[in-house]
């Protein structure tokens, strides 16, 4: 791949992403993503082929920086990983929207690159159990389901959060006890919690 090209590729994936997060695949127009990257629309095509595969090109990048951003590591307790989950999330509303539009898109359908988003989350699962010093099981996969979602969902639905913690919610200071509460409930539930059987088939979220 030539410079430019990875350029073109840089400029046409920056441009998708805010078309996508504001439009969903359906609402999001071609012709303005070539515009706003500053490239011909035929270069679009030539590098990601349709509308969809360029939606999943995007999703795809904006995981990966999300996982290099906020790594499961040797070092993230799974209270501070919501925390760094919390943080990025609020500041970077854009891929909890995509996940949005995909989600409305497909519905229970099977994604086009299901096998590559399963990988990704085997890996963070991986981590976690690891970190948890369990092995990895149903409960593994429950509780990384759980923490994403502490984490995500007052950025995900903000009107709910302004109608049932106040109309401050979005102001730093309520974002900020909102955030250590979360972070001591994670703390308690991951220290406290008893150990439930695992009577379920093991599989991947």
């Amino acid at each position: 791949m030539t410079k430019r090209t990875e350029i073109t590729r840089a400029l046409l994936l920056r441009a998708a992403r805010t078309e996508f997060a504001a439009y969903g695949i359906a609402g999001a127009r071609v012709d303005r993503i070539a515009e706003r990257a500053g490239v011909n629309k035929q270069r679009l095509y030539a590098n990601f082929g349709d509308k969809e595969q360029l939606f999943q090109h995007v999703v795809s990048d904006a995981l990966d920086e999300l996982s290099q951003v906020v790594a499961l590591d040797d070092g993230t307790d799974p209270a501070a990983y919501v925390a760094r989950v919390f943080d990025y999330h609020r500041t970077k509303p854009e891929l909890l929207r995509l996940l949005l539009w995909e989600s409305l898109h497909y519905g229970e359908k099977p994604l086009p690159n299901e096998e590559d988003r399963t990988a990704l989350y085997e890996a963070k699962l991986s981590s976690l159990a690891e970190r948890t010093g369990t092995p990895l099981s149903r409960d593994t996969r429950h509780l990384l389901l759980s923490l994403i979602g502490l984490a995500a969902w007052p950025q995900i639905v903000p009107q709910l959060a302004r109608l049932i913690v106040g109309p401050d919610i979005h102001e730093d200071e309520a974002q900020a006890r909102l955030r250590d509460h979360i972070i001591a409930f994670v703390r308690n539930a991951t220290e406290t919690a008893p150990s439930v059987p695992d009577t379920g088939t093991d599989g991947a979220l």
